[in-house]
C-alpha cells in the first residue's frame, strides 16, 4: 500500500516500498529507490539515484515554543536533494533544506530547516544540525555530533563523535540572549575532536585543529592545535596533515 498524491512527478525505474506517502508536487529523479514507511513532503525535489530508507521524513514543517528565540514561522522552499545521495533510516528533513550531490546522511540524523549542506559531505549517526547552518563540500561529521544554530563550515572539515557548539553565552537567563546568538565558524580543513565543546562565535581558521577534549573558548589559528580547558596552543599541524592546494580547491 502506497500513498502517491497525482500531481507527484516520479521519472524511471523508480521503487516505492509499502505505506510510503509521496505529496503534491513532489518530483523524483530516476533510479531512486525509497523504503518503508517513509514521508515525502509537498514539492519536495529529489535527485536522480538517491536512496532513502526506512521511516524517514523529508520535508517536515518546523516546530517552535512561544518561548523559543525564534518564534515567527517564516516561509520555507522546499527540500532539494542532490543525484546519488544516500539517505539513512529514521532522518528527518525539514523543509528549507538544501543537500548537495553524493552525499551520506546516516540513521537518525536530523537537519533543521534553513541549512545548506554541499557536495560529497557525510552527516553522521545521530548528528543533530540545527537551522540557519552552511555545511561545506567535502565534510564528515560523525556520530552524535550537534551543530548549533548559525553555524558555518567550510570545505573539507573534520567533526568527530561527540563534538557540541553552542551559541548562546547567557545560557537562556537573559534577554539579551536574543540579540546576540552566533553559532561556531570552523572555516577550510578544520577539524575537532572527540568530545571537543566550541562555545558561541568562536572560529578555528584554515587548517587549525581543537584537540579531543578541548573546550574552546578562544579563537583557534590557522594551521595550529589547541589543547584543554581553556583550549591553549600546542603547536603547529603536522605538515602531513595539511591539505595539498590542489585537495582544497576542488
Amino acid at each position: 500500500m502506497k500513498d502517491i498524491n497525482p500531481r507527484a512527478k516520479l521519472g524511471k525505474n523508480i521503487q516505492i516500498g509499502n505505506f510510503s506517502t509521496i505529496g503534491p508536487d513532489v518530483e523524483i529523479g530516476e533510479r531512486v529507490c525509497i523504503g518503508n514507511n517513509v514521508t515525502i513532503y509537498a514539492g519536495t525535489v529529489i535527485g536522480e539515484d538517491v536512496r532513502i530508507d526506512d521511516n524517514t521524513v523529508i520535508g517536515k514543517q518546523p516546530m517552535r515554543a512561544v518561548t523559543s528565540a525564534i518564534s515567527a514561522m517564516d516561509s520555507l522552499e522546499p527540500v532539494r536533494i542532490g543525484k546519488a545521495c544516500i539517505i539513512g533510516t529514521g532522518v528527518v528533513i525539514y523543509r528549507g533544506c538544501q543537500i548537495g550531490d553524493e552525499c551520506l546522511v546516516a540513521d537518525l540524523a536530523t537537519i533543521r530547516e534553513h541549512v545548506i549542506i554541499g557536495n560529497k559531505t557525510i552527516i553522521g549517526r545521530n548528528v543533530a544540525i540545527e537551522n540557519h547552518c552552511r555545511v561545506g563540500d567535502y565534510c564528515k561529521l560523525e556520530t552524535n555530533s550537534y551543530i548549533t544554530a548559525w553555524s558555518d563550515l567550510g570545505d573539507f572539515v573534520f567533526i568527530a563523535p561527540g563534538v557540541i557548539t553552542s551559541n548562546d553565552n547567557f545560557a537562556g537567563r537573559s534577554q539579551k540572549r536574543f540579540q546576540h546568538f552566533k553559532g561556531v565558524t570552523v572555516k577550510d580543513g578544520g577539524r575537532i575532536g572527540a568530545n571537543a565543546t566550541v562555545l558561541p562565535g568562536r572560529t578555528i581558521e584554515e587548517q587549525g585543529f581543537a584537540a579531543a577534549g578541548a573546550v574552546v573558548t578562544r579563537d583557534v589559528p590557522a594551521r595550529t592545535i589547541v589543547v584543554g580547558s581553556p583550549a591553549k596552543v600546542l603547536r603547529p599541524v603536522p605538515a602531513d596533515q595539511l591539505l595539498s592546494s590542489e585537495v582544497s580547491n576542488k
